[in-house]
């Protein structure tokens, strides 16, 4: 496997995913955009520094550059967003635009491909043998945000408190607007919080490939919910249950009421209609209140 082509190829991909031109690539970095070309081509010897350069105005950093290049490269290449399944009549989080959101999914997925390429090559079992159930959802949800800060205005909280993320640029009601962030396999779920606060909330719904225990994102939800001390609540508040088979104690939560899920499914940004059969989903709004015109019901 030459490197030169493995990066080079990987390069272009970045690019072309972000919407550069050869030419406005190479003009942030000061290149000629007949040696980034070749370069993309496996044409060109390159030094780390001018790949690390490269990096940099891709927001990618170098380690995860390469790491993801020979990831693509092999038979766990991480699954990209099919941009025909976006929904772009859906309202976004202000500040947050498609190109944000694809970015930071498609890097999400890139990483978790990454990880399980490189425990291919050791000969160990890909991390969903490892990391179960909530933890590995959890897990994808600590990704996606990460990625959503690299990729988008909206920045990791400071104080590690509700929401995940906000976006300093963007004010409601005078403070910061919020996101909070979750991801599930369980297709069409609602919100699961240990809050139910109010504000936007993000839910991403993935499926895991059984050989290579990668992941790809199929439905993504946005919504702005009313919290659980709102006159009308997006939220139940379900309590501490413990497992009668296993004796584990659930941690105290909030999951979304039917009104609530009505209004994550409602905002669906992404669906790929070959894995999700929505039109059997159940929806529930307050009295008076028609589906607004971006829902997936109103089709």
């Amino acid at each position: 496997m030459d490197a030169k082509v493995v990066i080079g190829r990987f390069v272009r991909h970045l690019r072309e995913q972000q919407g550069l031109t050869q030419d406005q690539l190479a003009g942030q970095i000061d290149l000629t955009y007949q040696y980034l070309s070749g370069l993309e081509n496996g044409r060109e010897n390159f030094s780390i520094g001018v790949v690390e350069s490269i990096a940099k105005a891709l927001k990618c950093p170098l380690p995860q550059l390469v790491a993801q290049a020979f990831a693509n490269a092999s038979e766990t290449a991480p699954a990209l967003l099919n941009p025909a399944f976006f929904r772009p009549d859906v309202p976004l989080p202000p500040g947050m635009t498609l190109e944000h959101l694809e970015a930071a999914v498609n890097a999400t997925q890139g990483i978790v491909a990454t990880l399980n390429a490189n425990l291919a090559r050791s000969g160990a079992k890909p991390l969903t043998e490892y990391i179960q159930g909530n933890n590995f959802s959890g897990l994808v949800s600590n990704v996606l945000c990460d990625a959503l800060h690299d990729h988008s205005p909206y920045k990791h909280n400071s104080d590690q408190a509700y929401p995940d993320l906000i976006n300093p640029k963007a004010r409601e009601r005078g403070k910061p607007v919020g996101l909070e962030v979750k991801s599930t396999i369980q297709i069409g779920k609602g919100g699961e919080s240990h809050n139910g606060h109010s504000g936007w909330h993000l839910v991403g719904c993935f499926q895991i490939e059984a050989k290579t225990g990668n992941i790809r994102f199929i439905h993504l939800m946005f919504a702005v919910l009313n919290g659980h001390g709102h006159s009308e609540p997006d939220w139940t508040y379900v309590g501490s249950k413990v497992n009668e088979a296993t004796g584990s104690r659930r941690t105290e939560t909030y999951n979304t009421n039917l009104i609530g899920t009505t209004k994550l499914r409602d905002g669906s940004v992404y669906l790929d209609p070959g894995a999700i059969n929505y039109k059997r989903w159940r929806q529930q709004r307050l009295e008076d209140v028609p589906p607004p015109p971006f829902s997936i019901f109103k089709n």
